[in-house]
């Protein structure tokens, strides 16, 4: 039997925005996070503290590394959209093991994630730790929601996909979308910049620096032209980063769980 796929080193654990919030307890962290929603630093230090322990506990249930990271992913989003309503009681003196921590809490919503998550098959999955961790994927997704919907596909296509302008405006005139190439050129601009004014501005930071999400296109295919599985059923309202997404199952909750 093959040994688990060792544990990732995430590059943003070591920006100063991140370091700077290592001395703060996990409360302090969660009522920061609470308490500046357009900050992404507070999360994202969260998730550099734990994210070894969520990372070992996916790994070891998942069928395959694809599966994993991709489970992983859907996990950090999904707390994230609970962090908000995380209670964080004061600490007192003399609690048992059973006391209310961000640690037990982290390795119950991992549990029900591991449990619930619907996970793809791996072809089907356009997911890679090494192109996006999950802080920066999941304000990605935030902020692709805030797109119109030409601007999201074409984003999404070019994100994921790294389609050319060319197939781009291939797939969208086979939709009955009367764009150019130079019209989808122009919409890739916008969409891009507005992509990245979404994001929380210490995201930008610690994430693109002075770069810029825009991927370079890989070479047209003329084959490719012809059919387009990756995205066959998607819709200009339903594209997402991913290209397919995991359906968590179940009530989550919103309260601290041993």
């Amino acid at each position: 039997m093959s040994s688990p796929a060792p544990i990732p080193n995430f590059p943003e654990c070591d920006h100063r925005l991140v370091q700077s919030l290592h001395h703060l307890s996990d409360r302090e962290l969660v009522q920061l996070f609470q308490r500046h929603g357009d900050a992404g630093r507070y999360f994202t230090a969260i998730f550099c503290r734990y994210s070894p322990m969520v990372y070992s506990l996916i790994r070891h249930s998942a069928r395959s590394p694809v599966q994993a990271e991709y489970l992983f992913a859907l996990t950090w989003r999904h707390i994230l959209l609970e962090l908000g309503g995380v209670e964080c009681p004061e600490a007192v003196a003399g609690e048992g093991p059973g006391a209310f921590t961000l640690q037990n809490w982290l390795i119950n919503i991992t549990a029900l994630c591991i449990n619930q998550a619907v996970v793809p098959e791996v072809e089907t999955i356009h997911y890679s730790l090494d192109q996006a961790t999950p802080p920066l994927w999941c304000y990605v997704e935030q902020a692709l929601d805030c797109l119109p919907p030409v601007e999201r596909l074409v984003a999404v296509m070019s994100l994921t996909f790294r389609w050319s302008e060319n197939r781009i405006a291939a797939y969208l005139q086979a939709e009955g979308e009367a764009l150019t190439a130079a019209d989808v050129r122009q919409k890739l601009g916008l969409a891009f910049q507005h992509l990245e004014s979404a994001l929380p501005e210490d995201i930008r930071q610690i994430y693109l620096g002075d770069a810029s999400l825009r991927p370079e296109p890989l070479p047209d295919d003329l084959d490719g032209l012809l059919t387009v599985p990756d995205l066959e059923g998607v819709s200009l309202a339903d594209a997402n980063l991913v290209g397919t997404t995991g359906d968590l199952g179940g009530d989550f909750g919103n309260e601290w769980a041993n």
